[in-house]
């Protein structure tokens, strides 16, 4: 499926959309609780404002907030904070933590431990209010002298969250705004939402794009792949009717999975721009004609069926013979699949073998076409001596021959067996090397292409 990022492989964790969903007008911070000291993994908006720290400021700091730590904190209560994050408990405090301008405050910081489903901490929540106002007024270097009365002010002055929460409110607010910190200093278990991974919710015939049926199904068309990647090349250079039935069952099953590989797709969860799973068919039906339904549909034609009569023209069969190739488009989608496993070195190792074999596979075909084009001259029916299908020919004792009393066409030269390996033998000597002569070109097709692959064989 398209999209530019790997997706979700695993159900969406609704954790922290709950949780600031349900703490909208408080501050709190999410820390770490598998990581020595804690780090922070999240700071909403609301502690940004109170601390006067930006979020940057905050990632990856304790979530004790010992960077928030001054010469008024308290050693006892920072000891106490110390002992609840060990011990993964819950517990709350009042302590005085210093602003990003080094501005003394009071906070009331609550913590609590956030279990997964298999009951193993995983992360503290940490919430915050400002209390300054309530306390005894600071005195620090900046009040030294100062009357008791001049610090209350500056104390006002400086909490306009406290301010705020003194202007009046009609009674339906109060009941609102007690309901809600409630619920989020509260911090029970019926409150605090679990951490946990949550399968999207989808309609009966919607299927998620990571459960185990689509993944074994992207596998099996995965591998359907790479053998359209081999055997199409091949059929369109060497011009291989499928009159063997085998073969042309075969190439019909695979016709029949990608058909039925196009009618899943339609009914299959993909990953929005911002990594969410879209679930809605209508958006995945306009995503899915929009990417690769025509490709989808071109790729899975029975083109080999039409080519397996013998009244049909040639013209006609080497047309469809040549819209095969559009197949080889669904690589595309290959290369996105195999970019979940770049990140191991033996699956990169395996993965670059396969290419430069499918490369050089490719190339083989190619390496066939123009001779196979050039050995003859149509114009007047005589064979070029100098093209390399006429000196492997000779090299190997099948050499072509001119049917007098028949077709009167040319006839013989080695088989297709014979000129796939040596075509393909031909293609990993000049990739890896400059070739060793025995199969050289000679014509000025022959040569250009080879400087082409000399060119990429040296990238």
């Amino acid at each position: 499926m398209p999209g530019g990022k790997r997706g979700l492989v695993a159900p969406q964790n609704t954790f922290l959309e709950n949780i600031v969903r349900r703490s909208s007008e408080s501050s709190f911070l999410l820390g770490n609780a598998q990581i020595v000291d804690w780090p922070v993994v999240y700071s909403n908006d609301g502690f940004c404002k109170l601390s006067g720290y930006h979020r940057a400021d905050v990632m990856q700091k304790s979530s004790t907030c010992s960077f928030m730590y001054g010469e008024l904190t308290d050693k006892k209560t920072i000891e106490k904070v110390r002992q609840t994050f060990d011990n993964y408990e819950s517990n709350c405090f009042e302590i005085l933590l210093y602003k990003k301008n080094r501005t003394p405050v009071w906070f009331y910081m609550q913590i609590a431990p956030i279990r997964n489903e298999h009951e193993k901490v995983v992360l503290f929540l940490c919430t915050f209010k400002d209390i300054t106002l309530f306390k005894q007024p600071i005195e620090d270097d900046s009040t030294k002298g100062w009357t008791k009365f001049a610090r209350l002010t500056r104390a006002l002055t400086n909490s306009r969250s406290v301010l705020q929460q003194l202007t009046p409110m009609n009674k339906a607010e109060v009941v609102h705004k007690h309901s809600r910190l409630a619920e989020v200093l509260q911090l029970g278990s019926d409150i605090l939402p679990q951490y946990k991974q949550e399968a999207p919710k989808t309609p009966p015939h919607i299927i998620l794009h990571y459960c185990a049926f689509k993944t074994t199904w992207d596998w099996v068309i995965l591998i359907l792949t790479f053998y359209t990647a081999i055997m199409v090349p091949y059929n369109v250079s060497f011009k291989t009717k499928q009159n063997n039935i085998a073969w042309l069952v075969l190439d019909s099953v695979v016709d029949v999975i990608f058909l039925v590989d196009i009618v899943l797709n339609f009914h299959t969860t993909f990953v929005g721009p911002g990594g969410e799973v879209i679930s809605d068919p209508k958006l995945i039906r306009m995503n899915y004609l929009k990417t690769w339904f025509v490709i989808d549909l071109l790729s899975c034609l029975p083109y080999d069926i039409i080519n397996a009569f013998e009244n049909v023209d040639e013209g006609i069969s080497s047309l469809f013979s040549s819209l095969k190739v559009v197949r080889l488009l669904r690589l595309g989608r290959v290369a996105r699949k195999l970019d979940h496993y770049l990140e191991y070195g033996a699956a990169v190792l395996v993965l670059l073998v396969c290419v430069f074999g499918l490369v050089a596979h490719w190339l083989a075909c190619i390496w066939y076409s123009i001779g196979d084009y050039e050995v003859i001259d149509e114009l007047t029916n005589t064979i070029k001596t100098d093209s390399w299908l006429y000196q492997l020919a000779l090299s190997i004792g099948t050499p072509y021959r001119y049917n007098t009393t028949g077709s009167g066409q040319w006839e013989g030269g080695p088989s297709k067996d014979s000129l796939y390996i040596s075509s393909l033998y031909f293609t990993m000597t000049s990739l890896t090397t400059i070739g060793f002569g025995n199969i050289a070109p000679t014509t000025d097709g022959e040569k250009i292409f080879s400087v082409a692959m000399m060119m990429v064989g040296c990238k």
